[in-house]
């Protein structure tokens, strides 16, 4: 019987095709051991009084002293929330396809709590081996080590690899280290 090797994977957004194709390809000579990868993706649902405060950062940005202001009370904040959990359930559905379409067994679910603890949390509820987190480059949260790959270092007990979405493992690590660091 083969043995099972869980990875929880924190991504912001569906991940690419080639994102996905590269995650799988980190795994490939535990496959090739007789060892089945299991892939667990948490993708944090886009916040939704984010999207309102930009939405109405930029209708009073241009004219702020000219134009009405817009109130809590003229935006349906409801609707929005389900617009963003549609759109999250959406980019995991697609990330999921994606990865099985890279060969890989993958489960997921959409997270409401903060995306590191909710990582935490998965770690230890499957015994996972190592944690991989997927994002755009945040020059100032990783700069103050307050993204999320710092933080899951200093939570967890696992390897942690941060690769940059849409980049190769060798652009990343030919490009000072960005996106690759280790545990």
């Amino acid at each position: 019987m083969a043995e099972t090797y869980p990875v929880v994977l924190l991504v912001e957004q569906a991940l690419s095709p080639a994102d996905a194709v590269q995650v799988r390809s980190l795994h490939e000579e535990l496959v090739a051991e007789g060892q089945t990868v299991s892939y667990h993706v948490l993708l944090p649902i886009q916040d939704a009084a984010a999207r309102i405060e930009a939405a109405m950062g930029s209708l009073a940005g241009g004219d702020l002293l000219t134009s009405p202001a817009v109130t809590m009370s003229e935006v349906d904040l409801e609707s929005v929330r389900e617009e963003c959990r549609q759109a999250s359930e959406e980019e995991l559905r697609l990330t999921l396809a994606r990865l099985a379409d890279a060969g890989a067994i993958a489960t997921g679910r959409v997270i409401h709590e903060p995306p590191v603890d909710a990582l935490a949390a998965e770690v230890g509820a499957i015994d996972g081996r190592e944690a991989i987190i997927l994002t755009r480059p945040h020059v100032v949260a990783e700069f103050f080590h307050l993204d999320w790959t710092s933080q899951a270092r200093r939570k967890l007990g696992v390897p942690v690899l941060h690769l940059l979405e849409h980049e190769t493992i060798e652009g990343q690590s030919a490009g000072g280290g960005e996106g690759i660091s280790g545990a």
